[in-house]
């Protein structure tokens, strides 16, 4: 009963501190999917601004592509009212629209040349040019800059002769030009380093070649296998966004989720194994301080029914003596209790403390302790020690813990089979060990029950202590160094105890 209670307490406390742990888990897993569900309009938000910024700069690189344009335009304009106007035979046309032309041109930079490059007009040149138009050598210079930029008109003057025009961007074509660059670059940046911290790749048109990448694994990505998947796995999470940059043509940006959404969504699993890691050890700690406190209590009961005992004792042996020299009949069964009596003494007196351990023949001491227990049991409980001559069964035992087993172990048999049937050992070897095995045909331990029987508390019997087999296994086990378990239970029909115990070093 009182197990029972103890491990009743024992699941609910276990269950309380999982229902704590799940709500905590509940809570703490809500708030991650609402900032990963932040986290992830944060990303939808910053595609969607790439996407547009995509469309302004491509917007931007149209329309200035279209200025350039104009601006060739007007300056092959302005060159065939120059023709018209120098032309020998053009002197009865109306010249004013040719001249307005000319005139108009206030923004483009032009230099007039012979065929042989020698300057012949300029205009819109920088102010500090203005100052020194005669200045035929720095006007040359500017015409090989103008060449390398454009491309000269070439004018038609008169039958052979001609006139070239070189000509290169205003400042407002250079200012916008500028400004578009600026526009390109903060978006390229945009990209690599965004706010949401989303791991983006931009490759060219064959979406094979990446032209940049940002908050990815720098060294991982030297790999052309591991690029490859990459790209595949960004490319399945979200589709990429296409753009078309000045001078670089068709690219695509591919992007997945960002590193803080990938955490998030495993955070929840690691505070689960962090709070079940910390319930089992507050667990183990809570069962290792009480088993201590256990011990402490064993062990001072112990030895205080040890001195207890001694007093009385030491009396009856001294009466037995006396009895003795009267010739007092049945003197000899008296002096065997008072013996066992003196065992169980010492056997109180050795709990809490390291027993010495040395090599005894295991078979004596089955024989001796079967011996006590056949003549104080009932006759109807047959004993059977199965010996062979050819095993050595020598063991390292503390005779009087040893035989205390052998005792309980017997004692729970005979009650296990209501004081009637039969108790059989059998004693074999195994490398360097020596095995005993003592089998009851009581009614049995249930499956589920082979290791709980085991556990201090755990009893059957209606007054029991349940502390037999607990002390059955803390002498085997902790001081023997050895092992004791349930081989085989059937119920009805009996149970087998196993032994195992260590030989000498040298055996």
């Amino acid at each position: 009963m009182n197990y029972s209670n103890k491990s009743r307490s024992k699941f609910l406390l276990i269950m309380g501190a999982f229902l704590i742990a799940g709500l905590s888990l509940l809570y703490t897993n809500q708030l991650v999917h609402k900032v990963e569900s932040e986290e992830r309009t944060k990303v939808k938000l910053w595609a969607e601004a790439i996407q547009k910024k995509a469309k302004l700069v491509k917007y931007a690189n149209s329309l200035f592509n279209q200025i350039g344009s104009d601006e060739s335009q007007k300056v092959r304009l302005w060159a065939e009212a120059e023709r018209k106007i120098v032309d020998p035979n053009g002197s009865g046309n109306d010249l004013s629209f040719p001249l307005d032309v000319v005139r108009n041109n206030r923004t483009i930079p032009v230099i007039l040349t012979d065929e042989s490059g020698n300057p012949l007009l300029n205009l819109n040149l920088a102010d500090s040019v203005k100052a020194i138009q005669n200045n035929t050598a720095y006007l040359k210079s500017q015409v090989e800059l103008m060449r390398q930029e454009h491309k000269p008109i070439e004018i038609n003057v008169y039958k052979t002769k001609k006139e070239y025009l070189y000509y290169s961007d205003s400042k407002l074509f250079t200012d916008l030009k500028v400004v578009l660059n600026d526009l390109v670059e903060s978006f390229m940046k945009d990209v690599q380093t965004n706010a949401s911290s989303v791991p983006v790749i931009l490759t060219d048109s064959t979406q094979t070649k990446i032209m940049q990448s940002g908050n990815v694994d720098t060294l991982k990505m030297k790999d052309s296998v591991y690029r490859k998947s990459l790209i595949a796995d960004m490319q399945q999470t979200n589709p990429p966004i296409e753009i078309e940059l000045p001078d670089e043509g068709k690219q695509y940006i591919f992007y997945e989720e960002s590193t803080l959404s990938k955490e998030l969504r495993y955070y929840p699993y690691f505070e689960l194994g962090a709070i079940s890691l910390f319930i089992m050890l507050a667990y183990f700690l809570f069962s290792s301080a009480r088993k201590s406190e256990q011990n402490r209590v064993w062990v001072g009961m112990a030895k205080e029914t040890a001195h207890q005992l001694g007093t009385p004792l030491t009396s009856l042996m001294a009466w037995i003596e006396y009895l003795k020299s009267k010739n007092v009949e049945l003197t000899d069964e008296m002096e065997k209790d008072v013996k066992r009596l003196e065992t169980i003494t010492k056997r109180f007196s050795k709990i809490g403390s390291t027993p010495q351990l040395e090599p005894y023949d295991v078979m004596d001491e089955l024989r001796e302790t079967e011996d006590y227990i056949r003549t104080r049991s009932s006759q109807k409980v047959k004993f059977t020690l199965h010996e062979n001559p050819d095993i050595d069964t020598v063991a390292l035992l503390n005779p009087p813990l040893f035989s205390w087993v052998i005792e309980n172990l017997f004692r729970n048999a005979i009650d296990a089979m209501g004081g009637e049937g039969a108790i059989s050992m059998d004693v074999s070897r195994l490398e360097n060990t020596v095995i005993v095995d003592i089998t009851d045909t009581g009614k049995g331990i249930p499956k589920g029950n082979f290791k709980t029987v085991f556990e201090p508390g755990y009893t059957t019997k209606s007054r029991g202590w349940g502390l037999g087999l607990s002390l059955c296994k803390r002498i085997i086990e902790d001081y023997h160094g050895g092992k004791i378990f349930v081989k085989h239970s059937e119920i009805n029909k009996g149970t087998t105890f196993r032994i195992v115990l260590k030989t000498q070093p040298n055996a």
